[in-house]
């Protein structure tokens, strides 16, 4: 299991606004390209996100089932990108002083992942997962600014 953690400059509201909007998923989530279709029902438990992610012309569309909804406190998804297989991708949230430290675990369920699973996986992954807590701590700080300003906090910037 791959375990990132980051202190994010913002309440634990603010930070769900952002989970819970599957449509902004593209713009945190490192490796993603695009968001092909979000069910109405996000981020409700058997709520569908499709994705295409990948690199340049290499590309796979990926599916995320949620798993576990606690609005505020906790999101489970399990990804499933054949053939390479699925994963669960888990997410806390705990208030810390009026911020929140978001801890995310991934672990593999099924697929190739399973017997590549150890400590070089394992760091890419954390790799991987620590740059998409950032993008999401930026968004979620400039969204925070932008919302103590008399701005429209969740508006999309450029």
């Amino acid at each position: 299991m791959a375990r990132s953690r980051r202190l994010i400059l913002s309440s634990p509201t603010e930070v769900w606004g952002l989970l819970s909007d599957g449509h902004r998923y593209g713009e945190w989530v490192t490796g993603t390209q695009r968001v092909l279709a979000v069910d109405p029902d996000w981020p409700d438990v058997g709520a569908r996100l499709r994705v295409r992610v990948g690199a340049g012309p290499l590309t796979l569309d990926d599916v995320c089932v949620v798993r576990v909804c606690e609005a505020e406190h906790r999101l489970e998804l399990e990804a499933k990108a054949d053939p390479f297989g699925a994963a669960r991708i888990a997410m806390r949230l705990i208030p810390w002083g009026g911020n929140t430290l978001l801890i995310l675990d991934w672990h593999p369920l099924r697929g190739p992942g399973i017997r590549m699973h150890g400590l070089p996986v394992d760091y890419v992954v954390a790799v991987r997962n620590g740059m998409m807590l950032t993008k999401l701590a930026r968004i979620a700080v400039r969204e925070h600014a932008l919302g103590a300003a008399g701005g429209r906090p969740g508006a999309r910037h450029a």
